[in-house]
């Protein structure tokens, strides 16, 4: 075993690890994505979006084994790293899809780059130090600091920052003298693995990580039980960092077979624990165990852990492992928690099956006499077990379809309806017309019996979970003079989240359509000369300040729980607002939002508004922004 100084004498990959791991986690599956949706790129062209980013990831972890002539690791590296920041300096520009789809492919290629040469010539970085060491504390120590709750909750353009900040940190590194390596250990029996099993292994797994990922950010009541608030987020962070060095003591001691059959064994255990609510704690304690076990392998296995290689036959295996398991395993498991919202038990059987199938046909081989016994016992079970009459079993209803019934227990339908009428102002409030065979299949339907609050056909497209959270505590707080009664007790159990989870599940065919005419809105000729700025900050107080001033109540209460802090709009509120050619579409755009709020963030619309407020409510932040800050 290295001594403590030895370890760390190749801190510098521990660190590149770390920069690699940060800016793909914090920045591409988190800030990016955050700011398509602030650009309002939605539905298809975000997939095509995300479909560029795949592919150059993809084309360039295959591509760079065979640069041959470009036989400069340290200059690769940097490359890589200083096309990785540009991409997400430029993510902060005013992009349209078309820009974005450039951007999402030099990310992609960008990390393409690093990965594969990073994994190649690891022990290149760390020297004489231990690599697996290094590569397991790189690992650890980057989604610890992805989960610190200050950067975690940041809003798009910090992440953004950050990750482009760091890259250029790494690139500095390699500008530093190259160490001698150490000599590479002996390949152990225990880490014998076929390369093409060992990459059925890691696509399996990537499938698993990024299905169960994709489904807890997508799903409010999974995603407040696992990653909501800094206690969940810096608990995630340390069992990352735990299991991470963990993984190296296990790949030294046990190889890497135990260490994938762990790491499914907590991955898979996720999976099928995310199919029940009254599951999710210890789901959100197996995901990161079984993230870290699999990917410090990932990271090592190219150049520490599989057999002695040359240059370019490491890179050979590196360039496969991350196009294969890495980008296209991430593909096929988003795509998954996309079209069926859970991974199939069926599938982490499938998934085992590959993980574990040698593993166990060895430990039956030698112990066949126990294993044959065991099978005869557990099919007899089954048959009897079969003949036995039983109670016919209710499948599980979901979060959505529990939220459901809460909505009729309350009686939500005596204030709100769920029926927006064609040819009416409600188009333009609440979105696209209700589709009346639609509304036959529902059992019951729910079009309401008055409307004394907000139609909610498409809220969950208008308004965020965590706005309706904070809206069911306080409504009067969050909504001006709403006269709507507090309903905090829902959440004394889990009847709060199923219905905050149903409403947000509401959605409408028609949103794209519905996005693209709100930025054509205009405010009447007759509201804008009735306005008044002094109308506008009365508004401002009633409606805007518990989220936008410096100690608004909502903004304080619920401060870590925001997807990005609202802004203190008493401050400069043009600066969060994207450059326009002139004053007046800045102002029209201010109007914009203030009618409908930003898509697919935690700020909501006032439709219910009229004209003449909304414009008044502008006029009052014009002159805000106009006002020197020291005559505030």
């Amino acid at each position: 075993m290295p001594h403590a100084k030895e370890r760390m004498a190749g801190w510098r990959g521990a660190v590149l690890v770390a920069v690699t791991y940060i800016y793909f986690l914090i920045f591409a599956q988190f800030g990016f994505l955050a700011r398509l949706a602030s650009l309002g790129i939605a539905d298809q062209p975000l997939k095509a979006v995300l479909a560029a980013m795949a592919l150059g990831g993809a084309a360039l972890s295959l591509a760079m084994p065979r640069l041959r002539r470009w036989n400069l690791p340290d200059a690769r590296l940097r490359a890589g790293l200083i096309v990785c920041a540009a991409a997400a300096l430029l993510s902060l520009l005013p992009l349209d899809v078309a820009g974005a789809t450039a951007v999402s492919l030099a990310i992609g290629a960008g990390l393409g780059v690093v990965t594969v040469t990073l994994a190649t010539h690891l022990r290149r970085w760390t020297g004489s130090g231990d690599a697996l060491w290094m590569a397991g504390l790189g690992t650890g120590v980057g989604y610890l600091v992805c989960n610190a709750p200050a950067l975690f909750n940041a809003p798009a353009r910090v992440q953004a920052l950050t990750a482009a900040l760091l890259c250029l940190a790494g690139a500095a590194i390699t500008l530093l003298p190259a160490q001698p390596a150490a000599e590479p250990r002996p390949a152990s029996r225990r880490d014998g693995l076929p390369f093409g099993y060992a990459l059925g292994c890691f696509a399996a797994l990537v499938w698993l990580d990024s299905a169960a990922f994709f489904i807890i950010q997508h799903t409010p009541f999974l995603k407040a039980g696992t990653w909501a608030g800094a206690l969940h987020l810096s608990a995630d962070g340390l069992l990352h960092l735990a299991a991470a060095l963990a993984a190296v003591w296990l790949l030294r001691r046990r190889g890497l077979p135990l260490v994938l059959g762990a790491a499914f064994a907590a991955l898979g255990g996720a999976c099928l624990l995310l199919l029940d609510a009254e599951r999710i704690a210890l789901a959100s304690a197996l995901y990161p165990v079984g993230v870290s076990l699999y990917s410090v392998a990932l990271v090592a296995y190219p150049s520490v852990l599989a057999p002695a290689a040359t240059a370019a036959e490491r890179g050979r295996r590196a360039g496969w492992v991350y196009a294969v398991a890495g980008w296209a395993g991430s593909a096929m498991g988003i795509g998954m928690a996309q079209n069926l919202g859970h991974v199939p038990p069926g599938f982490v059987l499938a998934a085992g099956v590959v993980v574990l199938g040698p593993w166990l046909a060895r430990l039956l081989a030698r112990r066949r006499r126990e294993a044959t016994l065991t099978a005869a016992v557990m099919l007899a079970a089954f048959c009897v077990d079969r003949m036995l009459p039983g109670e016919k079993a209710e499948a599980p209803q979901s979060a959505v379809e529990r939220g459901r019934q809460v909505y009729i227990a309350e009686g939500c339908i005596h204030c709100h309806s769920q029926y927006v009428r064609p040819g009416s102002p409600d188009v333009t409030m609440w979105g696209p017309a209700t589709n009346l065979e639609a509304l036959r299949r529902q059992q019951p339907p729910l079009i309401g019996n008055r409307r004394q609050g907000p139609d909610l056909s498409a809220v969950g497209g208008r308004r965020s979970p965590l706005w309706l959270k904070a809206h069911f505590y306080d409504p009067a707080e969050v909504s001006g003079s709403s006269i709507m009664p507090s309903f905090a007790f829902l959440f004394s159990d889990r009847r709060g989240d199923d219905l905050v989870a149903y409403l947000a599940s509401l959605h409408s065919a028609g949103t794209a359509q519905h996005l693209a005419e709100e930025r054509l809105w205009r405010p009447s000729s007759a509201a804008v000369a009735r306005a008044s700025a002094a109308e506008g900050e009365r508004l401002f107080l009633r409606n805007c300040a518990t989220c936008h001033a410096g100690n608004g109540r909502t903004r304080q209460r619920w401060r870590t729980e925001f997807k990005g802090l609202p802004p203190n709009l008493s401050d400069r509120p043009f600066a969060y607002l994207p450059p326009h050619e002139s004053p007046e579409e800045d102002l029209i755009r201010l109007e914009q939002i203030v009618k409908f709020g930003i898509y697919r963030t935690d700020m909501p619309g006032h439709e219910y508004l009229p004209d003449e407020q909304v414009v008044s409510l502008s006029l009052w932040l014009t002159q805000m922004k106009a006002q020197p800050l020291e005559n505030r």
